[in-house]
């Protein structure tokens, strides 16, 4: 299928648009906000959609000799150890490509010498509005971690090949690590 072929597919289509009718602000956090929104659908009825508002984050797929960055951490929602790339949020109009060189040098103490546009990752679209841009480090120079406060992070390195055997058997379930995973057994970082 052609990429032409996949934009035609990607056009807005009315039989399936929701227009938003109103918005009810609920909630506002450090890091997102929650909606209520009421909105009519296709067939004429009305429903609602909680929505989650995020300014979106930035991360980086840094790989070397056959294997990939990741930053070994808990994190409470899963309630569970993860293995991620190195990735934070984006700071309101923050340029993507800034913010996931930051935190590649924070997180695991890389420079990174040259990054390019890799992937953009929506994680829940059924109702977040965040978007994860995933960078690839062509190169980069080793230098010193200095993770926020509060971050604790081990950073390992693991050979692609295991990490997709580790995706086939759901224990890694981050859509960003997942990418750049596949991205890296792929050959294009």
């Amino acid at each position: 299928m052609s990429l032409d072929t996949i934009r035609e597919l990607l056009k807005p289509d009315a039989r399936y648009v929701e227009r938003i009718e109103g918005v009810k602000h609920e909630w506002d956090g450090r890091i997102f906000t929650v909606e209520t929104l009421s909105v009519r659908l296709s067939d004429d009825s009305t429903s609602w959609r909680e929505i989650v508002r995020h300014n979106g984050g930035a991360g980086v797929c840094a790989v070397r000799d056959g294997k990939i960055c990741l930053v070994r951490q808990y994190r409470v929602a899963l309630e569970r150890m993860s293995l991620e790339i190195p990735a934070g949020k984006l700071d309101p109009g923050e340029d993507p490509a800034v913010c996931a060189a930051r935190e590649l040098e924070e997180e695991t103490g890389l420079v990174a010498t040259e990054i390019v546009p890799l992937a953009v990752t929506a994680g829940a679209p059924g109702f977040n509005n965040e978007k994860t841009r995933i960078f690839a480090a062509l190169g980069f120079e080793e230098g010193d971690a200095q993770p926020d406060d509060g971050e604790f992070v081990d950073v390992v390195w693991v050979p692609i090949g295991d990490m997709v055997e580790a995706i086939r058997a759901g224990l890694i379930e981050d859509a960003k690590t997942v990418v750049s995973v596949l991205a890296a057994a792929a050959g294009l970082v």
